[in-house]
């Protein structure tokens, strides 16, 4: 492995951990301290760490699909990078890919206890007359919640999704209101939901960029249920339903994720695969065709899977830098991440990744695991792929007298 050093004023240098495959730059430097010319002679690019972080895809030599749809946008789960997309922002009608949500808010029932998959739920005439696609449940019997989760995955039942919802909160307005309160939760400032179905409504919007995030934090959050949507038929009162995502059978690589259509909205389609290991989900609005969408969701993840890896830059809980400490009972505390920090960056390219770590000088004790007291900013080619807060991993406590007044003294000689 590799290491640049930078020096930087009344910065100190340390060593940062890495990934096996990755080289690293390291600038250990007081908050706001500037690159000096001598640093760039030493062969290690300045990059802005204020900046706002690039999708990989722009850093490729190989240019995405070009494609005939509304939005787009494609993510490594791993990472959490955008690896590319195309009107990320723009809003958009879900569909059935509102379901992603009404998922989230059910699954969060069935892991607090307060939905069972063998608890048998009552059918409302509501549930019942719901428009659109639908599991043919019959009003006022009973059913199990593991078949309406078949209905409302697999089928893409309208009526099984009102069903679980009124069992989940009451009544559907109430179950709707859930699903904002875990959209704000997520940080999705562009999605408002009117229903739990995804039936056209004039406030009911979302982004690619915003379901994206949504899938992903369904796929992490609850790996337990995944099996549902790569499930490839389901069969209720005598029907047979085949799941509408025709890449289960086109790509064995492909377990989910989830389907959409209006009118309006045109035809939409969350897909994921995992291969090697690595996971990827691909966004896709507004496509002509069921066979088009298909088709474009396949490209884009097979661009995605193909031109990009996913590389482990630091490991959790351990020590990115190891920084001096003042007037401490100890000399140094490591700094790191909670957990592991991955990076997806175009093939070939993960020994180019650079690593400037930059944290608030002096440390002076006592210090408390946990604080946080600088940034990693992980950047390829000058341009910055992500930034991570670095925490204190352990506590310092404070020396005695004499060996505060020692490192005081110290402190001022410098």
């Amino acid at each position: 492995m590799t290491f640049h050093f930078l020096r930087t004023p009344h910065s100190r240098l340390m060593q940062l951990a890495a990934g096996a495959a990755a080289s690293a730059a390291l600038a250990l430097a007081p908050a706001g301290a500037q690159e000096t010319p001598a640093a760039s002679q030493q062969g290690v690019q300045a990059v802005s760490t204020t900046a706002t972080p690039v999708n990989v895809g722009q850093l490729s030599t190989v240019p995405a699909p070009q494609l005939a749809v509304k939005a787009w946008t494609t993510l490594d789960v791993t990472s959490g990078q955008t690896i590319a997309t195309q009107n990320p922002n723009e809003k958009i009608e879900p569909a059935s890919l509102t379901k992603i949500m009404a998922a989230y808010v059910i699954f969060e029932a069935l892991e607090s206890g307060r939905l069972s998959l063998d608890q048998k739920v009552n059918v409302s005439e509501k549930a019942w007359k719901t428009e659109g696609s639908r599991m043919f449940i019959k009003p006022n019997t009973q059913v199990k919640v593991d078949d309406l989760l078949q209905g409302f995955i697999v089928q893409s039942g309208n009526d099984a999704t009102v069903a679980l919802a009124e069992a989940v909160a009451g009544n559907e307005a109430a179950f709707t209101a859930l699903m904002n309160e875990e959209a704000a939760r997520q940080g999705l400032e562009d999605t408002h939901f009117d229903n739990s179905t995804g039936l056209p409504a004039p406030t009911h919007l979302t982004t690619v960029h915003d379901l994206a995030i949504m899938a992903r934090n369904l796929i992490v959050r609850f790996p337990q249920y995944m099996h549902y949507y790569s499930q490839k038929e389901y069969t209720y009162n005598n029907i047979k339903q085949h799941n509408r995502n025709r890449l289960l059978w086109t790509d064995p690589t492909v377990d989910g994720l989830k389907t959409g259509h209006t009118q309006s909205a045109g035809y939409c389609l969350i897909s994921t695969a995992l291969r090697d290991g690595r996971r990827v989900i691909s966004v896709l609005v507004g496509a002509a065709s069921d066979a088009a969408r298909t088709e474009m969701s396949l490209k884009l993840l097979n661009w995605s899977f193909q031109n990009f890896d996913t590389v482990k830059v630091m490991d959790s809980d351990k020590p990115a830098v190891t920084a001096r400490v003042w007037e401490g009972e100890a000399e140094t505390v490591g700094l790191g991440t909670p957990k592991a920090t991955w990076v997806t960056v175009p093939r070939g390219k993960s020994g180019d990744i650079k690593t400037v770590a930059q944290y608030t000088q002096p440390l002076i004790a006592p210090l408390s695991k946990g604080a946080k007291v600088g940034t990693v900013s992980l950047s390829l080619d000058g341009k910055l792929l992500r930034q991570e807060p670095l925490y204190i991993l352990q506590d310092v406590p404070q020396a005695g007298f004499f060996g505060r007044i020692y490192d005081k003294i110290r402190l001022m000689l410098q």
